[in-house]
């Protein structure tokens, strides 16, 4: 009984720790105020960046998207990189010339473990844009998307700008629970840049100057890793001007992307941005993703002791309540949104299913090798 008595006191203690820190990422999302621009006269010169692998079947949708923003025309640049692609995706892209869609062939004889840091540094090199927004080449957005951004950057000043990600046209049950769960951490991205403490973003939207990515060394130290071309450099301007650092809570500026379509690749997906984590130099971040670990650990740990010991399951119900609880308080808002309410009837499934999650990749992502648009890399 001792023994079930100080496990049941560090579990309460694990669980009131993560409480009060998913309370901390509902405050920081409720800081980020919606934004309403009230400039209608935009003045700066963008540079549009996307980075194409053997994306044939979607590189035409995106660039239509991009070519349909409601922002000058004189004001806007488009480069696609294309990365070694074997199927058709440079041909599409130099179909849309005339629409002053610019393609840059990436051609590197010698292995790199970082293509696309490769691929977003060469065209930076190239843009006359003082703003670079990155995306997907899979990515769908709205014709407000582009100007949206820019008056945020030009009413706000800041140095870099993390903007909403959102899966779409779900085919499944299992894409439906990404969607949901990606939603998690696109909000607790925001919520960290709302706690002024910015710890992740998504490259699918991500706008930063070209001076500050120059002032900050852009990829070096960080382009031996195949991931990290966003979050990794949000560490480093967030370094040097962590006040500087937005998120665009508007609908307006979400672009849409699917999720994956099996368990394999949504593994390989999750591997490579658990990656990045082997890098990061914010001692914080790294508490609290361990922590975060060993909380949902304890979850295992006391469900397995329970199936011996009953006490230990009461033990179990506990976490597990309040973490569906907050993480459902958390997810309210975020799908609230995203118009994505109907998805919150998966929280309890999910929570539950988020802490085998948590724990494989927890291991998984900082260990080994993983496929990334059919090349292993780490």
């Amino acid at each position: 009984m001792e023994i079930l008595n100080l496990i049941s006191l560090f579990s309460a203690l694990l669980t009131l720790v993560y409480a009060l820190l998913v309370i901390s990422f509902i405050r920081g999302w409720h800081k980020l105020v919606y934004f309403k621009s009230g400039n209608t006269i935009l003045n700066t010169k963008v540079s549009i960046i996307v980075a194409a692998r053997d994306e044939e079947d979607n590189i035409g949708k995106t660039i239509t998207d991009l070519t349909a923003q409601n922002y000058p025309k004189h004001l806007t640049e488009i480069i696609i990189i294309d990365d070694h692609s074997t199927d058709k995706t440079a041909e599409i892209v130099l179909s849309y010339a005339d629409k002053n869609v610019k393609l840059i062939k990436l051609n590197e004889a010698k292995a790199l473990n970082s293509y696309k840091k490769k691929a977003i540094q060469t065209a930076i090199g190239t843009c006359s844009g003082d703003l670079i927004i990155t995306t997907d080449a899979d990515c769908r957005m709205g014709e407000k998307w582009l100007s949206t951004i820019v008056a945020l950057y030009e009413e706000k000043d800041y140095k870099m700008i993390s903007s909403p990600v959102g899966y779409f046209q779900e085919k499944s049950l299992f894409e439906q629970l990404q969607s949901l769960e990606f939603l998690y951490l696109i909000g607790l991205g925001a919520s960290t840049i709302g706690n002024k403490k910015p710890s992740t973003c998504n490259g699918a939207n991500l706008a930063y100057e070209k001076a500050t990515f120059y002032e900050v060394g852009g990829f070096t130290g960080i382009d031996d890793l195949a991931s990290g071309d966003d979050e990794l450099l949000l560490h480093k301007i967030a370094a040097k001007y962590p006040d500087n650092i937005g998120f665009l809570k508007n609908r307006d500026a979400i672009v849409y992307t699917h999720a994956k379509e099996n368990l394999n690749s949504f593994i390989q997906q999750r591997k490579r941005w658990a990656s990045k984590s082997t890098r990061y130099k914010n001692k914080g971040i790294i508490i609290l993703g361990v922590f975060v670990w060993i909380f949902n650990l304890s979850i295992l740990a006391n469900f397995t002791a329970g199936l011996f010991l009953p006490g230990f399951l009461t033990i179990t119900f506990y976490q597990l309540l309040v973490k569906i609880i907050l993480e459902g308080l958390f997810l309210w808002d975020v799908t609230s949104f995203s118009k994505r309410r109907s998805l919150l009837v998966f929280v309890p499934f999910l929570s539950i299913l988020h802490i085998l999650y948590i724990i494989f990749i927890g291991v998984a992502g900082n260990s080994g090798k993983y496929n990334w648009k059919g090349r292993m890399v780490k």
